[in-house]
């Protein structure tokens, strides 16, 4: 598997897709999502799931980034049909983001008509814009005061009266402090009882961007070759916990 652009999108397809998974990420690294987030995506490819990874540029409309991003995701799924790339046939959608792209799949799954058979949520926050950018707090005045639209307040409104995603699950890391995930578990579990599932595993908000380390042993195993396989299963421990809680929810007999 390669990935491909279309449309505007970033595209990995597996031979015999189960499903298709539209990803969005975080604010400042969702501009190349296949390159930033490349171990987890492909790992999910690896399991039988068309990855559509959506670019996009963080401004403070975040209602009309989600339907940019819709828009955009709809055009490449109608483009691979029209390429025979994915086969005319029902493949269940299940949105996957991370911190900011949490808030872009709560908000598609709220303001527009989708089909989702769910949503994964990692590091989900909801920040204002005085706390998320810190130019923001500089500028200190009456006359500069901004908001992303929708607003904390509104975004949760939304959620709680027009959130249409039945089934949703959260993945919170126990070293994270900008998650804000047991909030919307309780806003999510009034909507959708028992439809929810709220994880909290090992990790910080930055794992999802965690990459594949290579590591060549030399011909004779030295101490600093066990250093360096130790680093590496130090980094992919939280990592492959992550790939497994998501593959666990998505295909529940799945051995990872």
């Amino acid at each position: 598997m390669d990935w491909q652009e279309i449309s505007g999108n970033w595209v990995l397809i597996p031979r015999h897709p189960v499903g298709i998974v539209h990803f969005l990420g975080g604010a400042f690294v969702a501009t190349a999502p296949h390159l930033t987030y490349r171990w987890l995506l492909e790992q999910l490819a690896e399991q039988g799931f068309a990855v559509v990874a959506t670019p996009f540029v963080n401004t403070l409309d975040h209602s009309a980034i989600a339907l940019s991003v819709l828009q955009s995701f709809d055009r490449t799924v109608a483009e691979l049909h029209a390429r025979s790339l994915l086969r005319r046939r029902y493949l269940p959608i299940y949105g996957l983001g991370h911190s900011m792209g949490c808030k872009l799949h709560l908000l598609i799954g709220s303001l527009f008509s989708v089909e989702r058979a769910g949503n994964i949520l990692i590091s989900f926050n909801n920040f204002a814009a005085r706390d998320a950018i810190p130019l923001v707090q500089q500028l200190n005045h009456p006359a500069f005061a901004v908001e992303f639209t929708p607003s904390p307040v509104e975004t949760n409104n939304l959620v709680q009266e027009r959130y249409s995603v039945r089934r949703n699950l959260l993945i919170k890391f126990s070293n994270d402090t900008l998650d804000q995930s047991a909030a919307l578990s309780q806003l999510l579990q009034q909507r959708f009882p028992n439809m929810v599932t709220a994880q909290t595993i090992n990790g910080s908000h930055t794992t999802p961007l965690g990459q594949d380390v290579k590591w060549q042993s030399g011909s004779t195993f030295t101490p600093f070759d066990a250093v360096g396989q130790w680093f590496k299963q130090e980094v992919y421990r939280d990592l492959n916990q992550l790939k497994r809680t998501i593959i666990l929810w998505l295909k529940p007999l799945a051995t990872v």
